[in-house]
């Protein structure tokens, strides 16, 4: 089977989308993500994938936590923003509503739920880093639908 084939029953696992985001000190950044699940009800773990090259993981790895900020269908251009330019060339949250909760990471203001973790393991894995993250804080903020990542609104 090929690589091409793989990839495309791949495509068809169900996944959300999710902004995750962190803090380097002052600086704050983000990542659209769709690779991101609850890991173990006890303790309350979740866990997220990130490319290796992606600047987040830089924050990721240097503050230790991360937020999951769950979109609604109706974000997609939300999704696209965070994730087709790198913080390092462009300032994602120019005109973008957050808060700082527990773990200082950005909670964007209009996303349907959140959840604020500190990691506690991270593993290393092909060409990305998973991490999980211990929940410390969660909120349902909205009952709108989520977004279903669809590989074809991205590329």
């Amino acid at each position: 089977m090929s690589t091409q084939n793989i990839q495309k029953v791949l495509e068809k696992i169900v996944n959300g989308v999710a902004i995750v985001t962190s803090k380097k000190e002052k600086e704050i950044n983000g990542l659209t993500v769709a690779w991101m699940t609850q890991a173990s009800f006890n303790p309350q773990l979740v866990l997220i994938s990130v490319g290796k090259e992606r600047y987040t993981r830089e924050f990721i790895d240097e503050s230790k936590v991360f937020a999951i900020n769950i979109l609604s269908e109706k974000q997609k251009d939300l999704a696209k923003l965070f994730g087709l330019y790198s913080g390092r060339n462009k300032n994602k949250f120019s005109g973008i509503e957050y808060e700082i909760k527990k773990t200082g990471s950005p909670i964007l203001k209009n996303c349907i739920a959140y959840l604020d973790c500190k990691v506690v393991k991270s593993i290393d894995i092909g060409d990305h880093i998973i991490y999980v993250g211990e929940i410390l804080e969660a909120k349902i903020k909205s009952d709108e639908k989520p977004l279903i990542y669809d590989p074809q609104d991205y590329f």
